[in-house]
């Protein structure tokens, strides 16, 4: 009897098993999966970005996400795309390291009829119809916003010696806020870049190209750094070399993104004027994805709503009530 007792309870904990397993099964064939390529995680903006993706695109609101980092390199980047093709997955996601390069892995996403959606930076393409959506920046007007507070608050035709710290070569980012200073330099007389080379949107080589630059030019009047995290790269760099900025100093610094880092340097009055980058892209993607299965056409191009602050006049309720 005792015997028969235990097959009986070995036969109930193995169907228990069985069935779930089978729901755990039934569950992720409901799951809508969704492969996405992000650039790295090269700055805050870039961490806040994927955190952003992952609340998203959760278990927990119907989707499986799969994230392949793709260290800065395009390369990566094809070959990550691929394989959410081989993987049958409903929708790609790709963070763009840069604009160019991606008409041979698209026309691949393309003919697997799987829909590829573009976030953050922008790319060139042959066509178009190579992808459904695109959702960002437009990097141009946040580099305009920045070039007309510097005309509004430091002249038009004062000597005005600026550095530049250039994002990742031939992104969207850095090819739009290059694109603005230039166009203000050449639009103010009194306006000259002495300095210009990439931090790579990272705080080391941020710190490392300002170290170089701080030994070759005594007299630097503006810092136009295009992000936050080249920014505070640069700071520390200033900081060693006894170099002072910010409201009390004799660096005037034009950040861009608005991490909380970067904000909160804004709030100590170090980094005069902050443009916004928003990252918070994955409620948006994930509204263009449930339009699209429900045979809804979103725009094609959406542009996030952003932000400037002026440490002048940015609060500490203002930081509290950010989401990043």
């Amino acid at each position: 009897m005792k015997k028969m007792l235990m097959v009986v309870g070995i036969l109930a904990v193995a169907f228990v098993a069985h069935v779930a397993q089978e729901m755990r099964y039934a569950q992720a064939a409901t799951l809508t999966v969704v492969g996405f390529s992000q650039v790295g995680s090269e700055s805050d903006w870039r961490i806040a970005n994927t955190q952003s993706m992952r609340r998203a695109f959760s278990e927990a609101n119907g989707f499986k996400l799969i994230i392949k980092d793709a260290q800065q390199r395009q390369d990566r980047q094809v070959a990550a795309i691929r394989d959410f093709i081989a993987q049958k997955v409903d929708f790609i996601v790709i963070a763009p390291v840069t604009e160019g390069g991606w008409d041979g892995a698209l026309n691949e996403a393309k003919a697997a009829g799987i829909p590829v959606i573009i976030v953050d930076r922008r790319i060139a393409v042959a066509s178009d119809d190579l992808y459904s959506n695109w959702v960002g920046s437009d990097f141009r007007r946040e580099g305009d916003i920045a070039v007309e507070w510097m005309e509004q608050n430091l002249g038009t035709d004062k000597e005005l010696l600026i550095v530049h710290l250039q994002g990742s070569m031939g992104s969207s980012a850095q090819i739009g806020r290059t694109d603005a200073l230039d166009a203000g330099v050449d639009k103010n007389s009194g306006w000259k870049v002495v300095a210009r080379d990439s931090g790579a949107f990272s705080q080391a080589k941020g710190k490392e190209v300002m170290e170089r630059i701080l030994r070759q030019h005594p007299r630097i009047d503006v810092l136009y750094a295009e992000n936050d995290d080249m920014a505070i790269g640069a700071m520390a760099a200033m900081d060693e070399a006894g170099r002072t900025y910010g409201l009390n100093g004799d660096t005037v610094i034009i950040s861009f993104d608005a991490t909380r880092a970067g904000l909160t340097a804004t709030l100590k009055g170090k980094i005069h004027f902050n443009m916004e980058c928003n990252p918070l892209h994955g409620p948006r993607v994930k509204e263009i994805i449930q339009r699209l299965k429900n045979g809804e056409r979103p725009e094609k191009y959406i542009y996030v709503d952003e932000a400037a602050f002026d440490a002048r006049t940015f609060t500490q309720a203002e930081l509290d009530a950010r989401e990043y």
